[in-house]
């Protein structure tokens, strides 16, 4: 069902820093920055040969990733991103399985405007695991 791991997702404090870094330090090939106001945040993307960083940046006091720096003041790991072909028969498949489906349970649409969703960290080993379709 897993497909290959599309990102590995960071919350950064300061994303013009982030990408600063990565751009100018590491040579990366970063993407512009995206506001999605829907997922209260701004996004950038490290390219890479075999999968992408995504960075996390809060819009707004009222985003996710705004609560996840205040328990993780320096930032740090946020979720892993893995691709599915079927977003809804993966999701179907790991609620009967026992997994719980965050939010309404219906998928949104993501940065790279394709259908996502997100599992319990608790249900995938501490780990907020996030579902695209491709």
């Amino acid at each position: 069902m897993l497909g290959r791991l599309n990102h590995v997702a960071i919350a950064v404090r300061d994303l013009e820093a982030a990408t600063r870094t990565y751009r100018e330090a590491l040579g990366a090939d970063v993407s512009a920055p995206q506001a999605l106001p829907e997922h209260g945040v701004t996004v950038v993307f490290v390219h890479l040969p075999n999968t992408k960083i995504e960075f996390l940046e809060p819009l707004g006091e009222n985003s996710p990733i705004a609560k996840f720096l205040e328990k993780s003041p320096d930032g740090g790991m946020h979720h892993l991103c893995y691709e599915v072909s079927d977003i809804r028969a993966a999701r179907d498949h790991l609620k009967a399985q026992g997994l719980r489906v965050l939010g309404d349970g219906e998928p949104k649409i993501g940065a790279h405007g394709k259908p996502v969703l997100f599992l319990h960290p608790k249900d995938c080993l501490g780990t907020l695991t996030e579902l695209e379709e491709v």
